[in-house]
């Protein structure tokens, strides 16, 4: 049997040999983009959101047409950097063609702040998505890193690597930003119609 493209992705970024990496089960993700449209992926912080609106409406490779980090700077508050969060987002949505939104999950995290912090920026964004009525999707990180690497465990570094060939940059992504592309590269590659949770009019 043929290796799988996701195999292949892998092999181009790792020294070892494939059979000495962990793959993703190919019963649990789809083999090759089964969405067709763009993708605004969203990895949320309260002061470092990533952003990357992804194009899979080519038969080749998918196409980055933007991404950002939204540094937010120590010293503004919290309601500022979440009404800046949403303002960013908003305007994403206003100025771009965006079919779906897909946001990583937020993992569990032990410190109580962190946790505030981290649900309160996705709020923020998902707010200004539910405003513009767009379908909302989540993805845990282990997910994400199967699709996109071909392992659970990988790294920032590597996810950034397999983005980078992905989209053929001619350079690596900031991490937020690779993470954001990586959410979005998930959900091209894994979204089932019959699944979608539009979160729009919940």
């Amino acid at each position: 049997m043929g290796k799988s493209t996701r195999n292949l992705w892998t092999e181009k970024l790792s020294k070892e040999p494939t059979e000495n990496v962990p793959h993703c089960r190919e019963d649990a993700l789809d083999i090759g983009p089964s969405f067709k449209g763009t993708v605004l992926g969203i990895d949320p912080s309260l002061r470092g959101t990533g952003l990357a609106l992804l194009d899979f409406n080519t038969k080749s490779a998918p196409h980055l047409i933007y991404s950002e980090t939204l540094r937010l700077k120590p010293e503004l508050t919290m309601a500022e950097c979440l009404a800046s969060i949403f303002v960013a987002v908003t305007h994403i949505l206003e100025t771009r063609s965006v079919d779906h939104v897909a946001f990583e999950q937020t993992i569990f995290v032990q410190n109580q702040n962190t946790a505030q912090a981290l649900g309160a920026a996705k709020g923020a964004a998902m707010a200004a998505v539910g405003l513009k009525e767009k379908p909302v999707f989540e993805y845990p990180p282990l997910r994400i890193k199967q699709a996109v690497v071909g392992f659970g465990k990988a790294s920032k570094e590597q996810v950034a690597k397999m983005v980078m060939q992905l989209l053929k940059l001619d350079n690596e992504l900031p991490f937020d930003e690779s993470d954001a592309a990586g959410v979005a590269v998930c959900h091209a590659f894994t979204h089932k119609e019959k699944k979608a949770v539009a979160c729009s009019k919940a």
